[in-house]
């Protein structure tokens, strides 16, 4: 597959959405991730939209909501637009309680699209990796960071696994189901 100049666009425009974002650990600018999370969409099989939607999968829930979700659809089409909405945990501000945006996105995976649930795969297995990562190197210091602490992070973690396994049986999964349990073995 080629990727065209709309999957460029989409790059600088996640760029642009994203450039004062850092990550909670490392400091490494946001756009890793986001770059990582696309990378992955594409090594498993992902179409342009797809890979699209995964640089954009963070702007809806983080980056304005609904008037950044409406941007994403005059820029890039209700396809990927409609797929960076079902990636969101949450659209606005305040966001609602941690457990609860959490235990809602889970019972959603269950439903979701194939390429919605590959987007979310991708993500979270770049997640669960720099958190293992980051654990290295923090320590136990670093659960200070998150809204969910050491088991409600993890808790997520497995939720996501165990309905991916379930509905999705693609190699994506298999991948973050090995990351999980190796940052579960570290934090034990």
């Amino acid at each position: 597959m080629e990727l065209t100049e709309r999957f460029t666009n989409a790059v600088a425009y996640a760029l642009g959405l994203h450039a004062r974002q850092q990550r909670k650990i490392s400091g490494a600018p946001y756009a890793a991730h986001l770059l990582a999370v696309a990378a992955t969409v594409l090594e498993h099989g992902g179409t342009e939209d797809e890979a699209i939607a995964a640089l954009l999968h963070d702007a809806v829930e983080d980056q304005g909501g609904l008037a950044t979700r409406a941007v994403i659809a005059a820029r890039f089409g209700e396809p990927v637009a409609a797929m960076v909405e079902a990636c969101s945990d949450s659209h606005t501000v305040p966001k609602p309680p941690w457990q609860e945006r959490k235990e809602r996105y889970v019972a959603h995976l269950r439903n979701a699209p194939p390429p919605v649930r590959l987007i979310s795969a991708a993500d979270k297995l770049h997640n669960a990796r720099s958190l293992l990562a980051d654990y290295r190197r923090e320590g136990d210091a670093l659960w200070r960071h998150f809204h969910g602490g050491r088991d409600r992070t993890l808790w997520y973690f497995r939720s996501v696994v165990g309905v991916l396994r379930e509905v999705d049986r693609r190699p994506i999964v298999e991948e973050l189901e090995w990351a999980v349990a190796e940052l579960e073995a570290a934090v034990a």
